[in-house]
């Protein structure tokens, strides 16, 4: 799946998270991005249960959303908060 501008922007204003144009390296906007990316791999998961090299593949884009949100709680929890909120994600 290729991401195009287009489609960024669009991410990024459905959450609501991102401060300005060009703003694609906070972390509110890499989990965006990255939440997206697994809701398409989820589903591309169950339409294809033994493609064992995407599960792999979405296994560590969710150990890196992980990350990042645990990286949000130590600087700023209120923007934790706020991400979490937004996108509907749960520990």
């Amino acid at each position: 799946m290729y991401l195009t501008s287009e489609t960024k922007k669009e991410i990024f204003k459905k959450s609501g998270i991102q401060k300005s144009d060009k703003d694609t390296g906070s972390p509110e906007s890499q989990i965006a991005l990255f939440s997206h990316r697994i809701a398409h791999l989820t589903g591309h998961l169950k339409a294809n249960p033994k493609d064992y090299s995407t599960q792999l593949g979405l296994m560590k884009l969710v150990g890196k959303r992980r990350s990042l949100l645990d990286y949000l709680i130590k600087v700023d929890i209120v923007r934790y908060r706020n991400i979490v909120g937004e996108l509907n994600l749960r520990r």
